[in-house]
This record gives C-alpha cells, sequence and structure tokens, in this order.
C-alpha cells in the first residue's frame, strides 16, 4: 500500500512518529517518559484539530483521494453480514468496478452495490481504478431490479472518478447506460440510500447516485466533473484544479447548503483512513436512521419524494 503523505499531513505525521519513538525508547530502556508523552499526545489532538478545520476544498479532495482512505469492500466487511457477490449484466459480462450482491445488515436483508477500486497498481488495473463500462451500470440496475422483486432496500456506496471514457466503453452505449439507469432509479419502488464515501464524479457516479436519501462523508466531493476537467477546459492547464475546486464547491457543506445532498457523515479526526471502524460505525448508524425513516412511506409516496426531491434542486432565472 502506498505511504504517500498529503502536504499538510506531514507535520501531523512527524509528530506521530516522535511520540512513536517515544513509546518505543520507554519500552527498551525502561525510563518514563510519560508526561513528555502525555504533552505531545496533547499537541497532536490540538494540530489535528486546527488542520481539519480549516481544510481547503482542494485538501478535501486530497482527502478523499487518500491510498489508505477505505473503500466499498472494506464499509462491506464491516457493516453488513453474509454478503453474496453477484456478477454480470446479463448482456455482455461483468464489471468488476462495481461490487454488488445482497446481505444482512443488523439481520435485515439488503441489496448493497458500490464501486471499487484497488490499492495496488494490478487491483486498480482489475477494479479499472472504480470507473465503470456500460456494463457496470447495467448490472448494477439489474441488482436494484432484483431487489425490488424481493421488496428489499437498496444501499449504494459512490466512489468513482468518472465513468471510463474508454473507445470500447463508448461502443458499448456508455451514455445510453448512465441515462437509463437515472431513469430506471427514480422509479424503483424500494428505499434507495445513497452514500458518497470518497469521489463522485459526474454521471459515473449518477448513474448509480440516485436515491431517496443521500448521506456523504464530510471528506468527500461530489460534482459535474473533476477539478482537474473543469480546469482543462476553462483555462486549458490541469494544474489549476485547485482554483477549480473552489469555484466548483463540491464538498459536502457546500452540496448540504445546496440542497443536493441531504446528512454530512462526519469522520474521525484526520479523515476515514485513520479509523476503518470508527467510520464505518457511523455510516451504519446513519444508513439504519434513514431506512427506518424510509420504511415508514409506502412504495408510491417514496417515489413522489424522490421525484420531488431531484425537481427541487437548482434553479432558474428568466
Amino acid at each position: 500500500m502506498s505511504e504517500r503523505i498529503l502536504d499538510f499531513e506531514k507535520p501531523i505525521v512527524e509528530l506521530e512518529k516522535k511520540i512513536a519513538e517515544m513509546k518505543a525508547h520507554t519500552d527498551a530502556h525502561g525510563m518514563d517518559l510519560s508526561d513528555e508523552i502525555r504533552r505531545l499526545e496533547s499537541r497532536l489532538q490540538k494540530l489535528l484539530q486546527d488542520t481539519h478545520a480549516k481544510l481547503t476544498r482542494w485538501q478535501r479532495v486530497q482527502l478523499s483521494r487518500h491510498p489508505k482512505r477505505p473503500y466499498t469492500l472494506d464499509y462491506i466487511e464491516r457493516i453488513f453480514t453474509d454478503f453474496v457477490e453477484l456478477h454480470g449484466d446479463r448482456l455482455y459480462g461483468d464489471d468488476p468496478a462495481l461490487i454488488g450482491g445482497m446481505a444482512k445488515l443488523d439481520g435485515r436483508p439488503v441489496m448493497v452495490i458500490g464501486q471499487q477500486k484497488g490499492r495496488t497498481t494490478k487491483e486498480n488495473l482489475y477494479r479499472n481504478f472504480g470507473m465503470m463500462n456500460p456494463e457496470g451500470y447495467r448490472k448494477a440496475i439489474r441488482l436494484m431490479k432484483l431487489a425490488a422483486k424481493f421488496k428489499k432496500p437498496v444501499l449504494v456506496f459512490v466512489d468513482t472518478p468518472g465513468a471510463y471514457p474508454g473507445l470500447g466503453a463508448e461502443e458499448r452505449g456508455q451514455g445510453e447506460a448512465i441515462a437509463r439507469n437515472i431513469f430506471e432509479m427514480a422509479h424503483v419502488p424500494v428505499p434507495i440510500i445513497v452514500c458518497i464515501i470518497a469521489e463522485g464524479a459526474s454521471g459515473g457516479a449518477l448513474g448509480i447516485g440516485v436515491g431517496d436519501r443521500i448521506l456523504m462523508l464530510e471528506n468527500a466531493w461530489y460534482s459535474v466533473i473533476s477539478p482537474e476537467g473543469c480546469a482543462a477546459i476553462l483555462w486549458r492547464d490541469s494544474a489549476k484544479a485547485q482554483q477549480a475546486a473552489e469555484i466548483l464547491k463540491l464538498t459536502a457543506p457546500d452540496l448540504f447548503a445546496l440542497g443536493v445532498i441531504d446528512e454530512i457523515v462526519p469522520e474521525p479526526l484526520g479523515g476515514a483512513h485513520r479509523d476503518y471502524d470508527a467510520t464505518a460505525r457511523t455510516v451504519k448508524e446513519r444508513i439504519l436512521a434513514s431506512l427506518d425513516m424510509l420504511q415508514k412511506l409506502d412504495a408510491g409516496e417514496r417515489i413522489e419524494k424522490r421525484l420531488e426531491k431531484y425537481g427541487k434542486i437548482g434553479f432558474f432565472k428568466e
């Protein structure tokens, strides 16, 4: 796994290493450095709080791409039991960039769907860096319809830099597959809860991202285009991604204020990559709360509210 450290994390990591060294020295030589260690730990806590209280939009984008950030399978392992993965779109093939299958959430049968990246180069090539082909979107909607047939809720984890833009994907109908999913998801009769866990780029995210409740981790991002793509179009210079991120207003607080998402899911201090278990517990708690609320409605009410929700997003002037 990559040990890449983000620029704003370097002072934090250096202080953590110093604390670890002092603890190791204490164990090896029996010296009592507890007061000094406590002082440094207090300083570390304050540094973490100060750093993450003033993160820029671009820094949140960087955190969402952290090589150690938990992916869909990490959440499935910690939140669900009895997961059985289902494969294939019944039209062309299987897409490893999308994980999907039946599972149990505190004993309740559910359909879990999510985009999956890889940790190593080999895994990323297999998962196509979380970028889905048309067969991935068609597999997703097939599983959602299967869930609807058996009246089981659908839980979706979004984490993608975008739909795969390759020639083969376009030849097999990438745009149509995404558009079809958006249309079909709007009318799926069972509850759909979407959680944006890291990157949510363009139609690649929206193609599995239509739901009754949209949850978003506090250091994730969600936008019509990546900062690099936006910068390349506006200024013909992808190096201006930081500037583009500020303009796009793609962070969880931005999107909550705009009414695009329904809830911001807090992460452990320092980011989700620092504590997988704590992050998963919080995500599970918020999913269960949303599920309890949605299951009080009948199918017709849910669909009506879902359509109303998306109809209210945005505004126009004449």
